[in-house]
C-alpha cells in the first residue's frame, strides 16, 4: 500500500523567542486599545473576546509551525480541566457572599468595625476598617465606594488631609481584596499559576501581614501627630444597619468556623460549602424577615425559606436601607455574579493552551531561565510584568492572567512551587493597579473617592511595600516554597 507524503505531518518546528513573543505583544496592545474604549466596561465580555483572538494569533503562528489544529485543541482542553477546581471554588464563593449578606454577618462586620474609631488614630482605623470590610465582601471597590466615602467625609471633618485618608482607605481596601477568599483577584491567580485558594491565601499571609503591619505603624506614627477637631460621627451609618439588621455577635460563629476549616486545611470546597449552608441557616434564624422579603414573601414559612435562601445563593440579592452608601454594600451577585470571572478565566486558559501547544510557554521559560540565573531574578522579572501590564494594558485582572500563563512553566522548571507565582502576582498585580492613574482601578477609585491617584498615591503605604516585601523574600530566600516529589 503506497503513503501520500501529503498524509504525513512534517516535524514541528522549534518555534523561535520572537514568535513565541508576537501573540503576548499583540495580545497586550490589543488589550490596551480595548480597555481605552471600553474603560472599565471592558470585563463585561470585549477583554474576554480579545484573549481568545490572542489565542487565535498564537495558533496561526503555531499552523506555520506544523502544529496541527488538534494539538491546540488538546492542549485547551487540558488547560480547561485544570480550572475545574478553580471555577468550581468561584461559584461556592458567590453563594457564600450571598447568605453573609441576609444573614447579617457582613453587616455586622462593619457595624463593629465602625466603633473602632478615634481621631488619634482615624487613619489606622480606616485601614482595619476597610481590611474588615473588603475581607468580608471581597471587594475593594465596593469597600471604597461605600464605607471608604463615609470615613473621607469623617477625617476631611477633622480636618486630616484627603489624600491621607483616601491612602489610607486604599491600603485597607486591597488588603481585603488580596486575603479575601470572596475577592475574584485571589481566586484568579492560585487559577492562573496552578494551585488552590486556600494554600494560596496561607502562603501570601506570609508577605501580606508584615506589609499590612508596617503600614499600620506609619499610619499611627502619623495619626499621633497631626492636630485634628471635632469627634467623628458614624451614627447615620449604624442606625441604617440596625434599622434593618438584627446585629449579634453570634453571628461571628460562622465566618469563625470557616477560619477554623481553613487553618486546619479542609478542603477549599468543603468549607465553603458548609459555610454558605450555615449562613443561610443563621439567615433564617436572625433575620427571618430579610429572607422573606428576598424571596418576595410577606410571612416566612418552609417555602419562603428556601426560595429566599436560594435567591441568595444563586443571583443578584440587595438590601435596602435608610443610607444609600449602604445600598451599594449590601448587595451580592450570588453564583451569578462569578459567571464574569469564570468567563475571563476560560478565554484566558484558551490563550494559555494554545501558547502552550505551540511551544511558546517552553520556548519563554528557556529565555527566561538564561536571562534570569538566580530565584529572584525570575521573582523580580515577574513584579516587572505585572507592573508592565498594570501601566499599557490597564487592568489588575490582565496583569494578573497574562504573567500568570507566561511564568507558570518558568516557576515549575526552576523547582519552586506554584504559589509563589501567585502570591507574586498578588503582591505585585493586584495592589499596584490603584496606583496607575489611567488603569481602570486607579481611575476608580481617585472617581468614587473624589481625590486624585497622585494625591493618595504617597499614602497608599500597603500598595507601595507589598511588591518590595515579596522581592524581600526572594533576595533573602526567605519561605520560598519549593516543589515536592509529589508535586512534580
Amino acid at each position: 500500500m503506497e503513503t501520500n507524503p501529503a498524509s504525513i505531518n512534517s516535524p514541528k518546528k522549534k518555534i523561535s523567542i520572537w514568535q513565541a513573543l508576537f501573540p503576548v505583544l499583540i495580545l497586550v496592545c490589543m488589550l490596551a486599545y480595548n480597555v481605552s474604549i471600553y474603560g472599565d466596561d471592558a470585563l463585561s465580555g470585549s477583554n474576554q473576546f480579545i484573549l481568545l483572538l490572542g489565542g487565535a494569533i498564537a495558533a496561526i503562528v503555531g499552523f506555520r509551525n506544523k502544529v496541527s489544529y488538534q494539538e491546540i485543541i488538546g492542549a485547551v482542553a487540558n488547560n480547561l480541566q485544570s480550572t475545574t477546581g478553580a471555577i468550581l471554588i468561584l461559584l461556592f464563593v458567590g453563594a457564600l457572599s450571598g447568605t453573609w449578606l441576609i444573614s447579617g454577618i457582613i453587616p455586622s462586620m462593619i457595624y463593629y468595625g465602625l466603633q473602632v474609631l478615634n481621631p488619634s488614630i482615624f487613619l489606622a482605623a480606616c485601614v482595619v476598617i476597610c481590611s474588615i470590610i473588603s475581607v468580608a465582601t471581597g471587594s475593594s471597590w465596593t469597600t471604597s465606594a461605600t464605607v471608604g466615602i463615609a470615613l473621607i467625609g469623617i477625617g476631611d471633618a477633622l480636618g486630616i488631609s484627603l489624600g491621607m485618608t483616601a491612602g489610607a482607605v486604599v491600603s485597607g481596601a486591597y488588603f481585603g481584596d488580596k486575603m479575601s477568599p470572596l475577592s475574584d483577584t485571589t481566586n484568579l491567580a492560585p487559577a492562573m499559576a496552578g494551585t488552590d485558594l486556600f494554600s494560596h491565601i496561607r502562603y501570601m499571609m506570609l508577605t501580606t501581614v508584615p506589609s499590612i503591619v508596617i503600614t499600620l505603624i506609619l499610619f499611627l506614627i502619623i495619626g499621633f501627630n497631626l492636630t485634628t477637631k471635632g469627634v467623628p460621627d458614624t451614627t447615620p451609618i449604624l442606625s441604617a444597619i440596625d434599622e434593618v439588621f438584627y446585629v449579634t455577635p453570634w453571628l461571628f460563629l460562622v465566618p469563625a468556623l470557616v477560619i477554623f476549616m481553613i487553618v486546619r486545611k479542609t478542603q477549599p470546597l468543603i468549607a465553603l460549602l458548609i459555610g454558605t449552608l450555615l449562613g443561610g441557616l443563621f439567615a433564617i434564624i436572625f433575620q427571618p424577615e430579610i429572607v422573606a422579603k428576598v424571596a418576595g414573601a410577606s410571612v416566612l414559612d418552609f417555602q419562603s425559606a428556601y426560595q429566599g435562601v436560594m435567591n441568595a445563593i444563586t443571583v443578584d440579592t440587595s438590601i435596602v436601607t435608610s443610607n444609600e452608601q449602604l445600598n451599594d454594600l449590601f448587595s451580592a451577585g450570588g453564583m451569578y455574579g462569578m459567571l464574569g470571572t469564570i468567563w475571563l478565566i476560560v478565554c484566558a486558559m484558551v490563550f494559555g493552551g494554545a501558547m502552550e501547544a505551540i511551544g511558546a510557554l517552553d520556548r519563554i521559560t528557556e529565555a527566561l531561565l538564561k536571562l534570569f540565573h538566580t530565584t529572584f531574578g525570575l521573582f523580580a522579572s515577574t513584579v516587572a510584568s505585572c507592573l508592565a501590564l498594570n501601566v499599557t494594558a490597564s487592568d489588575q485582572y490582565l496583569a494578573i492572567v497574562v504573567p500568570g500563563k507566561m511564568f507558570s512553566k518558568a516557576y515549575r522548571d526552576k523547582g519552586l512551587a506554584p504559589e509563589n507565582l501567585s502570591r507574586t502576582l498578588e503582591d505585585s498585580g493586584t495592589v499596584t493597579s490603584v496606583l496607575v492613574p489611567w488603569n481602570t482601578c486607579g481611575a476608580y477609585q481617585s472617581g468614587v473617592l473624589g481625590v486624585s491617584t497622585f494625591a493618595y498615591l504617597p499614602y497608599a503605604f500597603f500598595n507601595i511595600i507589598s511588591p518590595f516585601m515579596t522581592l524581600l523574600f526572594a533576595a533573602i530566600g526567605l519561605k520560598i516554597k519549593m516543589l515536592t516529589t509529589k508535586d512534580a
